[in-house]
Parts: structure tokens; C-alpha cells; sequence
């Protein structure tokens, strides 16, 4: 009798920014699981913010970083990728935005230009954008004043100690129909890490993600930050967190990884200095529910304050 072929586990990735692609797809790729990564797409800052608002195109800088993540090229190409103008009328422009934005423009077909780099970087898996509409992500403080855009939200002009009452799109956004089916199918669903506000509310905001995920029978894993952030999080635990995450998307997750991790007051210090809008390393309840809320050592050993991609990787297959 032939060798049954056992079907790869479907793990959908939910995230925006430099956290989710360095924390787990770099690593996540190398086991045998079929990946579908669905991205932020309403920056409104740097390089892709100057695009989006030139060309009126949707963000390229989230789902870039997910593109080259998964990339299996030349160090060459990658390099190509990740290489940034430092001067004249492309000061600040990173060549892979440009170049998405390029490929969006002269295709006027997104997925075209999703199926060109999946091929250009040699990638197996799938990369999706959370929604494909030009839409942009509102805070509302507790004061009543409202903050427009991502970029506003992630690095606050306002007195960032008010807090965040509430996230909304404007105008309303559809997810993105491969992003949805793809979270039907999948068998764990990871949300995060990530900027809480700035960036994985936008995508369980765009309409049709949030009933999906809610509906579906995958895991639902929650990877909570290392640590709280000015302006968004400031003082929020381990619970607060995924109280917040089981908000946006109306039912509770199935598990929640968080880092239990102490690390030294001067590699503490020594991190914040060069990123001052981070404060504290989120803190958790001693009574938690362990069978829901695992910590574990989720952290570098040394250098940076970020996931260790190996440590977390190997976590979230345990609870497949």
C-alpha cells in the first residue's frame, strides 16, 4: 500500500511592520508547513507613505518586509531589496517600494504584481495584503481628540500618556478575498508580534477578518509584544493585550506566547536608548491561566530586546 503524503499544517501569520517577518516567517520557512502571511497595508509614513500619497496606490512597505522574509534568492538580490537612497530626489526611498510601486502602476493588477515578486524572489508561500483598499486607520484618545493615520498613531505629535479609547478605518475597508479564504483553510492562526494600534488593528478592522477568525476552527495564537510602547501601550500587561486583540476580533484565542524573560537593567537601558518610544518589558499577572497564557524564554539571549525567531517558532509548532 503506498506511503499516505501527510498534508503541510496551514499557518496563517497576521502582522505589519519589522515584527512578524523577523520574528517568524524568517524562521517559520524553514519547516515544512505551507505559510500564508497577510499584511498591514495603510502606512502612511516614510518612503511608503511618500509613494501611497504621490501615486494613490495602497502601502508596499509591510508586505515588502513579508516578500523578503520568505525570499529565497542571492544575498545580491536581497541586498537590492532592502537598499535605501541616502541622497538626491530619492532621498529616504527604499528600492523594493519603488519597485512594487512600479510593477502596481504599470500592471494596474495587484495580484499580477504579487505573482511577479513571488517569482523574482523565488518564494514558496503566500503573501497577501489584508485589504486593497485605499483606506486609512483613526485613533480616538480618551480626551475625545482624534489622531489621523499610522504613522501619527505609531510615533504620537499629541501627549502620548492619554490613552487609546479606540481604533477605527475611514473610510470602512474590505479584506482582501485570498487573505479570507486563506484563513478558512488555515490550521493555526497567529496574530501578531506587532504595534497594537498602529498596526494589527488595521488588519483585523478591514471587513470580513474578524468574522473569519472567529468562525474558524483553527488555533488562534496571539504573540504578544516584549514590550510596551509609548503613545499605545504604555503600561498595558501580558492580559491587557490580548484582552484587546479578543476585542477586535470578538472571540477569545486559544493561546496567548508571551515572554517571561528578565533581562538585565543596563541591557535595558542600553536598548532604550537608541529606541525611546519602548518602555517597559510587558509584565504579566502571577495567577495567569497557564493553559491559555504560556510564558516562556521568547527573547535573544543577548544584543537588541527582540523574539528570538527560533524560540518562538519552535513554541507555536508545539501547539499544532
Amino acid at each position: 500500500m503506498p506511503k499516505k503524503i501527510e498534508r503541510k499544517k496551514r499557518i496563517v501569520c497576521l502582522g505589519g511592520g519589522n515584527a512578524m517577518p523577523k520574528a517568524i516567517l524568517c524562521e517559520l520557512k524553514k519547516h515544512q508547513v505551507a505559510i500564508s502571511a497577510i499584511c498591514a497595508m495603510l502606512d502612511s509614513g516614510g518612503s511608503a507613505g511618500r509613494l501611497r500619497k504621490e501615486y494613490k496606490i495602497i502601502s508596499p512597505g509591510d508586505i515588502r518586509r513579508a516578500f523578503l522574509a520568505l525570499a529565497n534568492t542571492s544575498p545580491a538580490v536581497e541586498s537590492l531589496f532592502n537598499f535605501r537612497f541616502q541622497a538626491g530626489d530619492l532621498k529616504g526611498h527604499n528600492f523594493a517600494n519603488l519597485f512594487i510601486t512600479a510593477l502596481e502602476l504599470s500592471s494596474n493588477d495587484y495580484e499580477k504584481t504579487i505573482k511577479e515578486i513571488k517569482s523574482l524572489l523565488n518564494i514558496e508561500h503566500e503573501v497577501l495584503p489584508s485589504t486593497l483598499d485605499k483606506s486609512h486607520v483613526y485613533a480616538r484618545l480618551e480626551n475625545g481628540k482624534i489622531i489621523s493615520g499610522e504613522t501619527n498613531i505609531d510615533i504620537p505629535k499629541h501627549d502620548g500618556r492619554i490613552k487609546i479609547d479606540k481604533v477605527f478605518l475611514r473610510p470602512k475597508a474590505r479584506a482582501y478575498d485570498k487573505a479570507i479564504k486563506a484563513i478558512e483553510k488555515g490550521d493555526i492562526i497567529v496574530i501578531g508580534p506587532g504595534d497594537l494600534y498602529s498596526s494589527l488593528a488595521q488588519i483585523l478592522l478591514t471587513e470580513g477578518t474578524a468574522q473569519a477568525i472567529k468562525e474558524s476552527k483553527a488555533k488562534k495564537v496571539y504573540i504578544c509584544n516584549l514590550m510596551t510602547k509609548y503613545g499605545e501601550t504604555n503600561d498595558y500587561t501580558v492580559e491587557n493585550f490580548a484582552s484587546k486583540i479578543e476585542e477586535f476580533i470578538g472571540t477569545e484565542v486559544d493561546y496567548v506566547l508571551y515572554n517571561n524573560k528578565k533581562v538585565s537593567s543596563s541591557r535595558l537601558n542600553s536598548y532604550r536608548k537608541d529606541n525611546k518610544e519602548l518602555l517597559d518589558l510587558v509584565k504579566f499577572n502571577s495567577d495567569i491561566n497557564d493553559k491559555k497564557f504560556i510564558g516562556a524564554d521568547l527573547i535573544k539571549s543577548k544584543g537588541e530586546i527582540s523574539h528570538s525567531s527560533k524560540k518562538l517558532v519552535k513554541r507555536i509548532l508545539e501547539l499544532s
